[in-house]
């Protein structure tokens, strides 16, 4: 068993509550005050926790959310709820020999991280092997990193520009897109039948090469024209979208089919579906 499957295990079995708010999973505290520790009063033990951690600096009002779960007589009542970061936060905080493992994972993880910062390679090569363990290819492997370090190096050029919201980045990457596919990447995902995964996870050979494609035309003319501010970064986006949709589109009359796939690799693997093709032809 991995580290990563350790931190799974402390919830198996446990019926802690959670929703999906904002893009992530929110877990309700009570429940995993309740699940790893030997306590009857789940709820009297969070109030206490939570008078602990506040006097130790814990920001708890800006880190708990009250959310609306279902209880045990099937009505929905508001319920302190924490996204998963702080609910390590908050297990870390709780003596109790099933929360252990967790705390070990923990560490594992924060020592694996610094030697990544020390060493980038390190982080290059645990994206690898975590795609590997999901059943993809090399080949599709190395695109799919070389399309990460190439978009990691477009958003660097906006931030320096003078982008910072998160929501400016979401709008950009769609527009990119939008020229790039004729979707954003949330029509993207319902045309490949996709909800909560990661998109170009799901992106065959050809699609990834395209969004590549507009992502680096996009940085290679926000450099060239030093483009600054959002208006002008966002004019230089849509313009390397369109090189991209361009090549597309003469992509497709060559081979005659579309290049956008309602492909996923959500019931089979990438590998085996890149053989099951070969096999075909």
């Amino acid at each position: 068993m991995n580290h990563q499957d350790r931190a799974l295990v402390v919830f198996q079995g446990k019926k802690i509550r959670r929703t999906w708010f904002n893009d992530e999973w929110w877990f309700s505290v009570v429940d995993i005050a309740g699940a790893l520790t030997k306590s009857e009063r789940a709820r009297k033990y969070w109030s206490d926790l939570k008078t602990r951690l506040t006097e130790e600096g814990f920001e708890l009002s800006a880190k708990i959310g009250q959310l609306k779960l279902m209880s045990g007589d099937g009505k929905f009542y508001q319920t302190d709820c924490v996204n998963t970061k702080n609910a390590f936060r908050i297990i870390q905080s709780i003596p109790s020999p099933k929360a252990e493992p967790f705390k070990q994972w923990l560490a594992q993880v924060g020592y694996d991280r610094i030697r990544e910062i020390e060493n980038p390679e390190l982080a290059q090569q645990r994206m690898r092997e975590i795609y590997k363990a999901k059943g993809h290819s090399d080949d599709w492997i190395e695109k799919r990193v070389r399309g990460i370090n190439i978009r990691d190096e477009l958003t660097d050029e906006w931030k320096k520009r003078g982008v910072q919201k998160e929501r400016d980045y979401a709008i950009l990457t769609a527009e990119i897109s939008k020229a790039t596919f004729g979707m954003t990447p949330s029509e993207y995902k319902v045309f490949k039948g996709l909800k909560r995964e990661n998109l170009r996870d799901h992106m065959n050979d050809l699609e990834l090469i395209f969004s590549m494609l507009g992502e680096r035309m996009s940085t290679e003319i926000t450099r060239k024209e030093d483009a600054q501010g959002y208006v002008e970064i966002e004019g230089a986006a849509k313009r390397g979208g369109r090189v991209a949709g361009n090549a597309r589109k003469e992509a497709e009359k060559e081979l005659g089919q579309a290049i956008t796939s309602k492909e996923n690799y959500l019931s089979e693997p990438e590998k085996k579906k890149r053989l099951g093709n070969k096999s075909k032809k």
